[in-house]
């Protein structure tokens, strides 16, 4: 027989949420229910007889609730084998209830740390007594039902009305499965805030890292991949994984990978000028600061506004009504932005398609952390690139130093080159990006290929010359060979940003000064694989 009438309950839970109406459900069944400290006040306070664990164990709890369930009455009652006859009659022997149903639900250990606890609360605060009840209770599900989460609850309540008062077999293997996953997350938990928080370790020798299921997603890369959204325990602020969407179709993986590197661009400039980045594929094709997120906005999509059509754009300030008009010119897949006003989102409105995401204040880009690629049969793991380069770091090489203007759209290009696929090459100029190269295998052709862009631009605007004319190029490695810089003056730059370290740098420098160009050396390199 797979269906087993509850007929004994322990109830145990940290989130006393749905818990009365559930307690009032167990009891039109004629369930008998035992429950722990606060859990059995909420029940009593509900109306419900309740019995204390205290009179089952005939032990009182003790050591400020540290022990309280760990006793033979009660993880006998979850273990027994029902049709056992050496475990049936022990349990007679020994005056051991059998417990049908267990529900709970674990200390709240990862909201403790978000707080900012201290070291002691968020010791206190690993539930001991509730994984060893749901393991046992999961582990014995031919017999015992586990519930851990009281999104079940209303589940159960129609499974026990289907089955009069019992579950089906099926229902508790389903159940178990999940009660597994959360002691398994709960446990993860645990070992990345001792290892990462607690002992500093960047790469522990076992890695544990708590991913929940965020949304299922159409498909993957391509429609023939499947494809999910898994959201860490300890997500930072302003990032995709709390983020709201108001609007628009449901965001697809492509949509969430190309989002992210544009927040993750625009985050570097979210102390600075309103500043738009425009993503296309996850590389920016247009980014830009100014007085204002729609004259931002045009800087940026003046760039490579043929790459833009259809991509991810993401402003550092509330999103206003003109700068939405502007956005909605041409078709765009996603905007993030930290809010967006009444206005905004009236003009979005009329672009059913258009996902509008908003993320709150975005995260500091310097923040640590950890970045994790799979590749076949392992993983890779590597400290996120927060490393930032300020004036007082530039090395000055050639004979003639950047002006103050050059300097500045220097450190624009940087920021901007960081985030670009390598071989990266930006040029800037007066705060907004003229030509972006990116992925190819040297450095000379994404020079050129930046220019080309420019060149485009210039034509489609009517503009006397291209914007890389006087424009700071950045290079997100050194240049091995001087070809690379040529290029870029043949496009008209006139000040470089690299970080040096070529056996060839002298050559560089010297084809840099014949040029008449300033260059500046940063001793970083920004690789993006």
């Amino acid at each position: 027989m797979t269906d087993i009438a509850i007929k004994r309950a322990l109830l145990s839970v940290s989130d006393k949420s749905g818990l009365a109406e559930l307690g009032a459900t167990l009891a039109a069944h004629g369930v008998e229910l035992i429950s722990t400290g606060g859990t059995v006040k909420a029940l009593r306070d509900a109306g419900l007889a309740v019995r204390d664990i205290s009179e089952i164990t005939d032990f009182p709890e003790m050591m400020d609730g540290r022990v309280k369930t760990l006793h033979p009455m009660v993880h006998g009652g979850l273990l027994a084998v029902r049709d056992n006859a050496e475990h049936v009659a022990a349990m007679e022997a020994h005056g051991i209830g059998a417990i049908d149903l267990v529900v709970v639900n674990l200390y709240p250990f990862a909201a403790t740390v978000a707080k900012g606890a201290d070291r002691d609360e968020i010791i206190e605060n690993i539930d001991i007594g509730g994984p060893s009840m749901v393991r046992s209770a999961a582990k014995n599900h031919a017999f015992v039902t586990i519930v851990t989460d009281p999104a079940d609850y209303a589940t159960l309540a129609q499974e026990m009305q289907a089955s009069g008062g019992a579950t089906t077999l099926a229902f508790r293997r389903k159940l178990a499965a999940k009660a597994y996953a959360a002691t398994a997350e709960y446990d993860a938990m645990i070992a990345s805030w001792f290892a990462f928080a607690d002992q500093g370790e960047m790469y522990p020798e076992k890695l544990s890292v708590p991913f929940r299921k965020g949304q299922a997603l159409r498909y993957g890369e391509n429609p023939h991949q499947s494809a999910a959204l898994y959201l860490p325990a300890f997500a930072p602020g302003g990032s995709l994984a709390d983020h709201r969407q108001v609007q628009g179709k449901e965001l697809s993986f492509n949509n969430l990978n190309d989002a992210d590197a544009a927040l993750e661009l625009v985050a570097e400039f979210r102390d600075g000028l309103p500043t738009v980045v425009i993503v296309k594929h996850a590389n920016p094709c247009g980014v830009a600061s100014g007085d204002d997120l729609v004259s931002a906005y045009k800087a940026a999509l003046q760039c490579d506004s043929v790459s833009a059509f259809g991509g991810i754009i993401a402003v550092n300030r509330p999103l206003d009504g003109p700068t939405a008009e502007a956005i909605s010119d041409i078709f765009t897949e996603v905007v993030c932005a930290p809010d967006a006003d009444d206005a905004a989102k009236a003009v979005f409105a009329k672009k059913k398609n258009l996902r509008l995401i908003l993320t709150g204040d975005l995260w500091d880009p310097a923040r640590g952390g950890i970045a994790l690629r799979t590749i076949a049969g392992g993983a890779l793991l590597q400290s996120r690139d927060n490393g930032r380069i300020a004036r007082e770091d530039l090395k000055v090489v050639t004979k003639r130093a950047p002006t103050e203007q050059e300097l500045t759209d220097c450190l624009f290009a940087w920021t901007v080159a960081k985030h670009v696929k390598s071989n990266a090459i930006v040029y800037a100029k007066d705060g907004a990006t003229a030509g972006i190269g990116a992925g190819q295998m040297n450095r000379r052709d994404s020079a050129r290929i930046a220019a080309a862009k420019a060149r485009e631009a210039a034509e489609t605007y009517g503009w006397a010359e291209p914007r890389t004319v006087g424009s700071s190029v950045a290079s997100d490695a050194f240049f091995p060979f001087a070809d690379g810089l040529l290029a870029a003056v043949e496009a008209g730059a006139t000040a470089v940003i690299q970080p040096g370290g070529s056996v060839r740098d002298d050559e560089v420098i010297a084809a840099a000064d014949e040029a008449g160009l300033a260059m500046v050396f940063t001793g970083m390199r920004h690789f993006r694989h």
